[in-house]
């Protein structure tokens, strides 16, 4: 069983700013997933003092595939850890935790990218200009400065919602459990059919009273069902994974294979 709460702020705290180094073990078979269970390490280890066997489990569930904005993470974390320390079931935590990283994921990379260094970058570049040491010493301090405070912020607030949340509404985390679920998964099924791209290049003539018309295979598939083969070949990819245990590398080498062919062809484009 697990220590029920074992953590203090401090512990929260510092899991917040271990979010630096969430890119540390990118990788294209999980993307983040390695660096999310770094960050989350030493307070699991301080949660599971004396069961070295729930460590490792615990370690090797977050190790899958995860990819958000490392300075809204602590709110993700945060979230996760109150959780484990109230003994929440699995399906439930990694529920919330898929379902969040979408979301946070567009806002701190609209805020950290396109509005932060746009802004201080600026400035930085027309003090530089003017032969100023401060312009990059500015931006440094800026743009270290303020995403700081916002991972301490989220970290902290995930705590303090997470905590109410478990034990006002305990009762209802399935429920919650279940939103979040269906959250994802309309965030997921939104990326399949704006980003995989699949389409059928065969077209064919007809002639009609004397008139050849040309008959786009794929223009007849989207008047039937739009986008229907982006997402039966992301179904394909989801089986080949979770069925048949292919890793990402072997599903890569697949769609390239597949699409060098179907394009030698003339069936794809």
């Amino acid at each position: 069983m697990v220590s029920n709460k074992v953590l203090t702020k401090k512990d929260y705290l510092r899991t917040s700013l271990r979010a630096f180094f969430l890119q540390n073990g990118f990788n294209y078979g999980n993307y983040q997933g390695l660096g999310y269970a770094n960050i989350l390490y030493p307070a699991l280890k301080k949660i599971y003092k004396n069961n070295e066997d729930g460590l490792k489990d615990t370690l090797e569930e977050n190790i899958e595939f995860f990819n958000s904005n490392p300075h809204f993470l602590p709110f993700i974390t945060s979230l996760h850890l109150v959780m484990i320390e109230s003994e929440r079931p699995t399906e439930e935590i990694r529920s919330i935790k898929m379902a969040l990283m979408g979301p946070l994921s567009g806002i701190g990379d609209s805020l950290s990218q396109f509005c932060l260094a746009p802004l201080f970058s600026t400035i930085a570049a027309s003090l530089a200009q003017d032969e100023m040491i401060a312009g990059p010493i500015l931006f440094f301090l800026a743009m270290n400065g303020i995403l700081t405070t916002i991972k301490l912020v989220t970290g902290l607030y995930g705590y303090k919602l997470g905590t109410s949340i478990i034990e006002t509404l305990s009762d209802k985390m399935a429920q919650i459990s279940n939103i979040a679920s269906m959250i994802g998964v309309t965030v997921i099924s939104g990326l399949a059919v704006s980003f995989v791209k699949v389409n059928i290049a065969t077209k064919y003539v007809t002639t009609i009273e004397g008139k050849e018309n040309i008959v786009s295979v794929q223009e007849m598939l989207d008047k039937i069902a739009p986008k229907m083969l982006p997402v039966f070949f992301t179904i394909l990819v989801f089986y080949l994974l979770k069925k048949r245990k292919w890793t990402t590398y072997q599903v890569v080498g697949l769609t390239i294979v597949l699409g060098i062919i179907g394009s030698v062809l003339g069936l794809i484009s």
